[in-house]
């Protein structure tokens, strides 16, 4: 089993990986769609496009700016090059069109404020984050119809995929790689047949898809995104877009500890880090999927604190790339990184066990310790609901960043300090956050029905 590291992290836009980038992968993957098969057509024709939201999308798409998305994906824009534009110009822009040029000769009626359908109804079984485009003609004949699911992280499949899958993932197939753990045990096994550490391993898996040197100038544009990513939100103020009038606290929160750093420990500074990365998220800035937005700031806390106060190097920082993305391809094939899948334990929880992997490991522990770090910090976010208050990616989530960073700091230095002999392992961790997940309340995962998101309007 192989999940690239470049495919797992991703650079994008926020506030939601799978509220915001996955419908704008989808949309942009229907406009390719509609382009190959529109050929066909007269360009006297008219066509009209629309897209129903299904389950979880539909349930808290506004908050995550689901529909804005998705009329940047039909207008020919991707998560990786809106995020290096001004995104309130850019979906003014394309908020005001009525119409989407799809060819040269052909156009399509597209209204987002009217055809971007927000359906209250049952979510679609194979996964609870549905969109369903469909192109019709001036009949209201149904020309081409296509059904995407968003399973988190950006990644997306259309109905075809889903059905054809045992996992929903587009993953190597075990004979292209070296390397091919598909679990926890199987790497400590490998590793330690082989004698190399899991970056290594990943490293070699990764090198059979593409040349050392673009990879590694993947890792460091990972890197360079993430540590943007929390340094402009140690300097931005103001109140966070969506209502709630949440006001930024990481720059305050990182003066404080600059002015009185005697003061300050470990944990408010991965505090500062981490929420400064989930405001730029909430705010729909540029952020890093690690391995979601949701989850956006715990690798980078982790790691910018092991830069920024422990003197590390970028080969230390790929290493730490390398390895946390073995645990997090482990985790999204085994069980979901998805919050409206298995909760908040499969996004923060996630982010926590790869964080903690990746720190043991550059800290020089053994492959027995790494996987016992990861271990710590998952177990530890079980049964995590994803309640967001009025859909928006902001209470808890943004806290909830920091308590991740400070359980991945946590669970790397006990690793560390014990063998790496340990009663539960990861595999049955995640197992468990499997099947928490699935017999969670669908009123935790990312619907905004229950938890904090309901007990708030009754205060």
């Amino acid at each position: 089993m192989f999940i690239s590291v470049l495919e797992l992290f991703k650079i994008g836009i926020g506030p939601s990986s799978s509220h915001t980038m996955g419908p704008m992968v989808a949309a942009n993957a229907f406009l390719t769609l509609v382009k190959q098969q529109l050929e066909q057509y007269s360009s006297s024709q008219k066509f009209q496009i629309t897209c129903t939201l299904k389950g979880s999308l539909s349930a808290t798409g506004k908050g995550h700016a689901t529909d804005q998305a998705i009329a940047l994906g039909l207008h020919g824009y991707k998560p990786q090059d809106v995020a290096k534009h001004d995104l309130s110009s850019l979906v003014d822009s394309v908020w005001k069109h009525t119409s989407i040029q799809i060819s040269e000769k052909h156009t399509a009626l597209f209204c987002a404020t009217e055809d971007i359908i927000f359906d209250q109804g049952k979510a679609l079984p194979e996964h609870p984050n549905g969109l369903i485009f469909t192109l019709t003609d001036e009949h209201n004949k149904v020309l081409i119809s296509e059904t995407y699911f968003s399973i988190g992280g950006g990644f997306i499949h259309t109905m075809d995929e889903m059905k054809s899958l045992v996992a929903p993932l587009k993953i190597h197939d075990n004979q292209d790689v070296p390397y091919a753990f598909d679990s926890a045990q199987t790497m400590m096994n490998m590793a330690n047949k082989s004698g190399l550490t899991i970056a290594q391993m990943k490293l070699a898996n990764e090198l059979t898809t593409i040349d050392e040197k673009t990879l590694f100038q993947g890792l460091d544009d990972i890197w360079f995104a993430m540590k943007k990513c929390v340094e402009l939100g140690l300097q931005a103020e103001g109140i966070l877009p969506g209502g709630l009038k949440v006001p930024r606290r990481a720059r305050n929160l990182h003066q404080q500890l600059q002015n009185n750093p005697k003061q300050a420990d470990t944990n408010d500074w991965l505090c500062a880090y981490a929420m400064a990365v989930n405001e730029e998220n909430a705010a729909g800035h540029m952020v890093v999927t690690a391995p979601t937005n949701g989850a956006a700031g715990v690798i980078p806390a982790v790691l910018y604190y092991f830069i920024t106060h422990e003197n590390s190097s970028m080969e230390q920082v790929r290493d730490f790339l390398l390895t946390a993305s073995a645990i997090g391809g482990i985790i999204k094939h085994n069980s979901s990184i998805s919050g409206a899948e298995v909760g908040c334990q499969g996004e923060v929880g996630s982010a926590a066990a790869m964080a903690a992997a990746g720190l043991c490991a550059v800290r020089g522990g053994t492959v027995e310790q790494v996987e016992h770090a990861a271990e710590i910090a998952l177990e530890h976010h079980l049964g995590m609901t994803c309640d967001p208050v009025a859909g928006l990616v902001q209470v808890p989530c943004i806290e909830r960043n920091g308590f991740g960073a400070i359980k991945a700091y946590t669970a790397a230095s006990l690793a560390m300090r014990s063998t790496g002999e340990h009663l539960m392992s990861l595999d049955q961790c995640i197992a468990a956050m499997k099947q928490t997940g699935e017999e969670m309340s669908i009123k935790f995962k990312e619907t905004s029905l229950g938890g904090l998101a309901v007990t708030i309007t009754e205060c």
